[in-house]
């Protein structure tokens, strides 16, 4: 029976069989486990307010961290160009868990190749690896630009990514003229939104260098910033296209990372066409939806290009109607009907649905300008932010953030968590609970162990399909934001009432 075809199981109820069940208990006893009522003890008692001080006095350990390191974002930010292949300048295997990451969200293939450092460039150096590395893919994977990231192996020894790149050219590996930005990415500083920070910085002033001209060309920059709903990438296109602006979009991922199946491989799927991206120089202005994910990058384009650089956030009516406005301001063209229309409905939809999110207790974790745009909306909803987690915080975001907070009479419970991780979290839900959590899919296990419901929101998420195709900003943002919460507190309201003659007195079919 065990050979037999028709018997294959799911991993889901594999585990569950009797062979496995006695190979786990087997495990216990090998590896020494206390007992049952001892691990109970100790885990009732990590529930309480004197082990949440202890939790909370740690310093040198991380548990569950909120974020991911530096080259992943740097992988974002280099598929949102034409024909751009990223290249870690690292181990296999940490440009396999980078492509392995962004795979498992977007349900999309994403191409990195790696100079394959081992023991031998640990030692030695990887001008070697980097030099074979860069033939190799120029020549097999024919991309129009390859963009240099690297790993903490590399940052260890010191790898100068500069000189390595200008040996390659030296050494024939590369032609002259072909565009091969870099960016020095470690791992054990800063996080993902760092990463794509300094590679859209690297590959626009790459692409720019002596392109700067007397005159601009009429059209206005678009920066998305780590953007992982692809939704929101075309809720842009659409906002613009609407105000008649000539948008460009500088790391357009949304082909890539949200591609048709028409029955083709396609290794570069459109991008910002690098033509384009170069003559972003000579744009009126630059505009970014996120603040602290581009902080070098706008700081360059300032100094630099010369230019105005606005930042909006447009999550909820405010921030979308600001967006809007400034918009208008920027280019002098009006704010057309269809999207006076599309905020009414926004509107109508929150006023439909604020009796069942109004007054509810809520804790928040993600990335700063993910979690600030979500207090924006949450507020307008009347929700009341609790625990606000940012492991990849600054001091910037948390005094924006608790200015946002104290301005209105809903955020005045909350507190604003920076650098903590998700078994501080863990504590916190335990300590003083919500009504509800927002985060990604590392999240479902503090929803089983505390019982708090859980929106997912956020990246990664892994565990659920397609919530990347949708968008959170613009005024359709707004209506998949309360879509999203209200339904999940629907939702948790019928599981507490779903128990036959005992909690169904209110098992209602309308809500």
């Amino acid at each position: 029976m065990a050979q037999n075809v028709d018997n294959i199981k799911d991993h889901v109820d594999l585990f569950h069989q009797p062979e496995y069940q006695e190979l786990f208990e087997n495990k216990k006893q090998f590896e020494g486990m206390p007992s049952t009522e001892k691990v109970q003890e100790i885990a009732e008692w990590t529930k309480t307010w004197e082990y949440r001080e202890k939790n909370f006095a740690r310093e040198a350990l991380t548990i569950n961290p909120a974020k991911a390191c530096q080259p992943l974002g740097a992988l974002l930010a280099a598929v949102g160009f034409e024909g751009t292949l990223p290249f870690v300048h690292g181990s296999q295997g940490c440009v396999a868990y980078f492509r392995t990451h962004l795979t498992r969200h977007f349900k999309e293939p994403v191409s990195a190749v790696s100079s394959s450092m081992t023991e031998n460039a640990a030692v030695f150096g990887g001008l070697k690896n980097m030099i074979e590395g860069l033939m190799n893919a120029y020549a097999l994977y024919k991309p129009k630009m390859i963009a240099v990231c690297t790993t903490c192996m590399a940052e260890v020894i010191g790898d100068d990514l500069g000189a390595f790149v200008e040996t390659a050219r030296q050494d024939g590996s590369i032609p002259d003229d072909f565009p091969v930005p870099y960016a020095h990415t470690p791992s054990f500083v800063g996080s993902h939104i760092t990463g794509y920070d300094s590679m859209m910085k690297s590959i626009l002033s790459t692409l720019t260098q002596g392109k700067k001209k007397g005159t601009t060309n009429g059209t206005i920059n678009f920066i998305p910033g780590f953007e992982t709903y692809m939704g929101n990438l075309r809720q842009l296109k659409s906002l613009t296209a609407a105000m008649g602006i000539n948008a460009v979009i500088l790391g357009d991922t949304e082909m890539y990372l949200d591609s048709p199946n028409l029955g083709e491989f396609k290794m570069y799927q459109e991008g910002t066409p690098l033509d384009a991206a170069a003559d972003s120089i000579n744009a009126e202005a630059t505009v970014t939806l996120q603040t602290y994910t581009t902080p070098k990058t706008r700081e360059y384009i300032g100094k630099e290009w010369k230019q105005k650089v606005f930042t909006y956030l447009p999550w909820g009516i405010k921030g979308t109607d600001d967006f809007l406005m400034g918009l208008s301001k920027l280019t002098g063209n009006p704010i057309p009907q269809e999207l006076e229309i599309a905020r009414g409905r926004a509107v109508d939809a929150m006023t439909d649905t604020q009796a069942w999110v109004h007054g509810k207790r809520a804790a928040v974790y993600g990335d700063p300008d993910l979690v600030m745009g979500l207090l924006q909306f949450m507020l307008e909803m009347g929700i009341e932010p609790v625990h606000v987690l940012v492991h990849n915080s600054t001091k910037e975001f948390e005094i924006e953030a608790n200015a946002l907070l104290k301005s209105s009479p809903f955020g005045q419970q909350a507190t604003v968590w920076g650098g903590k991780d998700l078994w501080h979290l863990r504590s916190l839900l335990f300590t003083e609970p919500v009504d509800f959590l927002i985060g990604n899919s590392y999240a479902k296990y503090l929803e089983r162990d505390t019982k708090t419901p859980l929106i997912r929101i956020g990246y990664p998420i892994f565990d659920r399909h397609h919530l990347h195709r949708y968008s959170t900003i613009g005024y359709e943002g707004a209506i998949n934001l309360l879509n999203w919460i209200a339904n999940g507190v629907l939702e948790a309201l019928d599981r507490k009432t779903d128990t036959p003659s005992v909690t169904d007195i209110s098992f209602d079919l309308v809500r």
